[in-house]
């Protein structure tokens, strides 16, 4: 059986882009988690924040570890410079996410579930009405949520064309 022509570059590579699509293509499905649960019936928003906290718990926090570490090796195997604006804004924009992560989106859902899910039992099995604070919250994280995913497009670009290489 032929070896394979893989290089530790390459594996490091075949690592980078999956945990890239692994931890952060689930966290773009997150826009839509909100807007579906208004329309089903508001109720489900404590599991929308449950699950949004999960997703950025245990595949967006380790996948960025991962991205982290392997982006490292393949500028070191490259001998790229970090100087260079597609790498330093790349990782700029990664420890923005990271801190957005760890600081607000985490934070923020357990907070949002736990006001929401007081507001639901303060309805009881009458008409839902969601307060301004929670409503606002909830844009804003909206609001927060696209950036984040444009951030990651950016980067997304800035790795592909690597411009002034």
């Amino acid at each position: 059986m032929p070896a394979l022509a893989a290089t530790s570059y390459d594996y490091s590579l075949f690592l980078h882009i999956t945990a890239a699509v692994v931890g952060f293509g689930t966290t773009f499905a997150e826009s839509i988690t909100f807007p579906v649960a208004m329309k089903l019936d508001k109720r489900h928003l404590p599991y929308v924040h449950r699950l949004q906290r999960t997703i950025n718990t245990y595949f967006a926090l380790p996948a960025l570890v991962v991205i982290l570490a392997t982006g490292f090796y393949q500028v070191g195997d490259r001998d790229w410079d970090l100087g260079k604006p597609w790498l330093s804004i790349s990782l700029a924009l990664v420890a923005v996410i990271a801190v957005l992560n760890i600081a607000y989106f985490i934070p923020q859902d357990r907070k949002l579930e736990a006001m929401v899910s007081r507001e639901l039992a303060a309805a009881g099995d009458g008409e839902v009405v969601l307060s301004h604070e929670y409503q606002r919250a909830g844009r804003i994280e909206g609001i927060v949520g696209a950036s984040t995913g444009l951030m990651l497009v950016v980067i997304i670009f800035l790795m592909v064309t690597k411009p002034g290489l």
